[in-house]
């Protein structure tokens, strides 16, 4: 199998490495890790103007969104509540133009976490801004359970009931048009989502970077060989 080339979206954030302390488009070395491992090439995709994103996606054979800062809810229509974080609105242009373009052009699309929510929000959906039990301590994954939906995507994949790394307290509320749930954590709430029909849509709210489980990112690289 040829070695498809996967975008995923990075971090725009002040960093300090060596001498310099300055803005960095910045990703964590588990992304670029969890699509080899899946057997595809990795390539950053900083924050750029969302007018080019149908002309990177032309490039790619397939696309991760990435997990990061809250959605602002300004875009589903919702003010912010008082545990939403602060707005990373380039990031939210970038993205949502890069979901947008990989939709209509057929791209194979991972969203991860804080992606799985953009691309619920890109198809017109809307987000719980806040819940509790879905992560560990500041800057500590927690753990749960995710149960597969029978019949979709993501339960052909990974059919039987998962732990796995999280780290959200923001969540799918209203489903996008399209989309179908395809995994609930044992309260109910949405962890996986995908779209219906042919296209290759996936979105997980948990962090299957932090872990050893490839399956989710062998599935997004396969549809990207078949193209």
């Amino acid at each position: 199998m040829s070695q498809p080339l996967i975008g995923v979206t990075t971090y725009l954030d002040r960093a300090r490495w060596g001498v310099w302390d300055m803005p960095a488009a910045l990703l964590p070395a588990r992304y670029p890790r969890y699509v080899r491992e899946g057997g595809g090439l990795a390539v950053m995709l900083p924050p750029d103007a969302p007018s080019a994103a149908a002309a990177v996606l032309a490039r790619l054979d397939g696309l991760v969104v990435a997990g990061g800062a809250d959605v602002e809810p300004v875009r589903y229509g919702a003010e912010p509540g008082p545990r939403t974080g602060p707005p990373a609105r380039e990031r939210d242009a970038w993205e949502l133009a890069l979901i947008e373009a990989a939709l209509a052009s057929g791209t194979p699309l991972l969203g991860v976490c804080r992606g799985m929510q953009l691309l619920n929000v890109a198809l017109g959906g809307t987000l719980t801004q806040h819940l509790d039990g879905h992560m560990g301590e500041v800057g500590v994954m927690g753990r749960h359970t995710v149960k597969p939906v029978p019949g979709t995507r993501y339960g052909t994949l990974a059919p039987e009931a998962t732990e796995v790394p999280a780290y959200h307290h923001q969540a799918v509320d209203r489903l996008g048009a399209g989309l179908v749930a395809s995994a609930h954590a044992e309260d109910g709430t949405v962890e996986a989502v995908e779209l219906a029909g042919p296209s290759w849509a996936l979105g997980v709210q948990w962090h299957p970077e932090m872990g050893e489980d490839f399956r989710v990112v062998r599935g997004l690289v396969t549809a990207a060989v078949r193209g």
